[in-house]
């Protein structure tokens, strides 16, 4: 079996277990580590044994595919080159900063025939391909994503950060229209919103409060689902779920085994996958969209709230709601 040569543009904290992945994986063969600084790239392609490089265009015509895992600002133009040279794009989440040039990417992708995947990692989940089967009908869901300050990924607010992965599972599981949205949220630390909490309704009446914050001292990463006679509590960290049950007249209490896995590896794996079977990944770049259209308007709300506070954001982005 041929392998597939694969390289990875960013060599923060996630193009390293990108690159240690693909290192790993029989079937795939790590050509090369891309950064602009040198000696980040040069650090890690020693450490995989591969090449290092500064421009990614480098990479066009000796690569089959791409893992794209830097800054969220850069993340359009560097898949666009990639696919308009018919090469395959994993990139980490959010797909892109604005609706316009993601829809750009995903047809960009068809026209192309290429494989367009994002990183929405929780997806790959154990715990959440358990809670597929068991989320019937969902009534209620309360999602909680809690970290320290990071070092990465302050060119964005925690909505586009860490709330997305929260909102792009909700989308998952209930399948009607969003019907209203609102939410608040407040910079503590950065330009940009660093907590935040977002109340969805849907039009089905399902009613989801998620909250996000990356100034906690403590890491958190739940999703509660309430619905008719059960309730489930799911823990993405440990992969760990929950499920209460009324039987009759009681309530039983029973902890799901949840096979432990990488979802980082799952997921990288499945992009291999996709792109030899020539197969839609799960998490598509019109998924991706959804997930960012809706973080997008929850932004468009915090930064509203901050104008009429006389605080107002360096940037105004777009949404389609």
């Amino acid at each position: 079996m041929k392998k597939i040569k694969v390289a990875v543009i960013g060599a923060g904290h996630l193009g390293k277990i990108h690159s240690r992945i693909y290192s790993q994986c029989a079937d795939a063969n790590l050509t090369g580590i891309c950064d602009i600084d040198e000696e980040k790239a040069k650090t890690h392609a020693l450490n995989f044994n591969t090449a290092f490089l500064c421009n990614y265009k480098d990479l066009i015509g000796k690569v089959d595919a791409v893992s794209i895992a830097t800054p969220t600002c850069t993340h359009f133009q560097i898949a666009k080159d990639f696919l308009n040279n018919n090469i395959h794009v994993m990139i980490e989440k959010p797909i892109t900063t604005t609706l316009k040039d993601a829809e750009i990417l995903i047809k960009l992708a068809k026209k192309k025939k290429k494989i367009l995947q994002v990183g929405h990692v929780e997806r790959f989940n154990p715990a959440i391909k358990i809670i597929q089967r068991l989320c019937k009908n969902p009534q209620f869901i309360e999602c909680h994503r809690l970290s320290p300050f990071p070092k990465r990924s302050t060119d964005i607010g925690v909505v586009l950060d860490l709330m997305i992965h929260d909102i792009d599972i909700i989308l998952s599981l209930i399948k009607f229209p969003l019907k209203s949205i609102h939410a608040v949220g407040v910079d503590v630390l950065s330009s940009y919103d660093d907590i935040a909490n977002a109340r969805l309704i849907f039009k089905n009446g399902t009613v989801c409060n998620l909250t996000a914050s990356r100034i906690s001292n403590d890491v958190m990463r739940k999703i509660r689902i309430f619905q008719k006679d059960s309730y489930i509590s799911i823990d993405y960290a440990q992969q760990k779920i929950i499920f209460f049950r009324k039987n009759k007249v009681k309530i039983t209490r029973k902890e799901i085994f949840v096979p432990k896995k990488e979802p980082l590896a799952e997921e990288l794996r499945s992009f291999l996958k996709c792109i030899r079977n020539n197969k839609q990944p799960l998490v598509c770049g019109r998924d991706a969209k959804d997930a960012l259209d809706i973080a997008l308007t929850i932004t468009k709300q915090i930064q509203k709230h901050h104008r009429k506070s006389n605080s107002p954001k360096k940037i105004i982005l777009k949404s389609s709601f």
